[in-house]
């Protein structure tokens, strides 16, 4: 049975906020700041992460070649390396935490570590009969997690050339890799609509979710790392607790189409890159649209990445542009939404004092 066929199970806090406004009716999240201007690439961009420490941006795309960016509203952005070591397209670009080190992952099943410093390629990981790679996530130092198109769950060690670890309890597309802090359970979501936990020190599935009817297509952690919030084709956003991944404890209906990126802002706030073309902030518990950031004109947001000083959201889309937005205006809009209630509660105490005065 698919949990979305059982409303009962959905905790009653989820519906606080949530459907008040449509997302279709949302106002556009003020651009308080000038950010960088738009980079354009020659082919279409499918893969796109930020810098974790500088204004920096890797880019991968359908073609191969992944580039390297130096944005900035007043320097403007600079090309300041390019990569070519990918027969096929190059869907996943990902930065080690001191961001030494940059992975890629492509269509050709390989993936490949780029030495920033020495702008050269570290280490090379190829599975003999993997597929191609759809998602991936660096673990720590020495470990990382690939998803492969037809349902594998990868972990490498920096140090061996064989996989440590490899899991084939999924028969779709891993869509997206993500974890907490504690670096111990593995979450990847699925083309089949399942999120699987995996233990990585154990080398064991820990957990599945039932299949739900639309597939799952990213993820991120969130509140303090006590939800996990996933993205589905059918457009909601189904949020599980930490560590109970059987089923969801709420769901959050509303965009138009599929919830094909995500990216955290904040413990409470994330941003979601939607098939028709927009890109909308969403609070979580309360659970609300905030507005929209922007949009690549009708083409799907297909890449989503916030700058490491969270100031600037990055996008991609089939327009062949990396576009900026700027963050700054979200908190307002999360002011905002306080006044109004504030003021709807103050309206109504007004109204019950007044009834009951009128009965005196």
């Amino acid at each position: 049975m698919s949990s979305t066929d059982d409303d009962s199970s959905i905790d009653s806090s989820f519906s606080d906020g949530g459907s008040d406004l449509e997302a279709d009716d949302l106002d556009e999240i003020e651009q308080q700041v000038e950010v960088p201007k738009d980079i354009e690439l020659r082919s279409q961009v499918v893969g796109l992460e930020c810098h974790p420490k500088k204004n920096q941006i890797a880019i991968g795309t359908i073609d191969g070649p992944v580039y390297i960016y130096t944005y900035g509203k007043e320097t403007g952005n600079i090309e300041a390396i390019a990569f070519e070591h990918h027969k096929k397209s190059c869907r996943a670009v990902k930065f080690s935490s001191c961001g030494q080190y940059l992975f890629t992952g492509s269509q050709d099943t390989t993936v490949e570590v780029i030495d920033l410093e020495t702008s050269s390629i570290y280490r090379k990981f190829l599975r003999p009969n993997g597929s191609s790679i759809y998602s991936l996530l660096p673990i720590d130092s020495y470990l990382l997690a690939t998803g492969e198109d037809e349902g594998q769950v990868v972990i490498w060690d920096f140090r061996m050339q064989s996989p440590i670890a490899l899991f084939g309890d999924i028969n779709e597309y891993i869509s997206s890799l993500s974890m907490s802090n504690e670096k111990r359970i593995l979450l990847a979501t699925s083309g089949e609509g399942t999120l699987t936990a995996y233990n990585v020190r154990s080398k064991k599935m820990a957990m599945q979710s039932e299949m739900f009817d639309s597939e799952f297509l990213s993820s991120t952690v969130i509140k303090n790392e006590s939800k996990v919030v996933v993205g589905s084709g059918d457009g909601s956003l189904n949020i599980f607790n930490w560590g109970e991944y059987g089923n969801i404890s709420d769901r959050f209906p509303g965009h138009p189409g599929s919830v094909d990126c995500m990216v955290k802002i904040a413990e409470d706030v994330v941003c979601t890159g939607c098939e028709d073309g927009k890109i909308r902030a969403v609070q979580l518990f309360p659970t609300r649209f905030l507005g929209v950031l922007g949009s690549h004109n009708g083409f799907s947001i297909d890449g989503l990445s916030a700058s490491f000083d969270k100031t600037l959201l990055a996008s991609s889309s089939f327009d062949q542009k990396v576009k900026f937005w700027d963050l700054s205006g979200i908190d307002d809009m999360k002011s905002e939404d306080v006044k109004e209630t504030k003021k709807k509660h103050s309206q109504l105490n007004r109204q019950v004092n007044d009834f009951f005065s009128d009965i005196a």
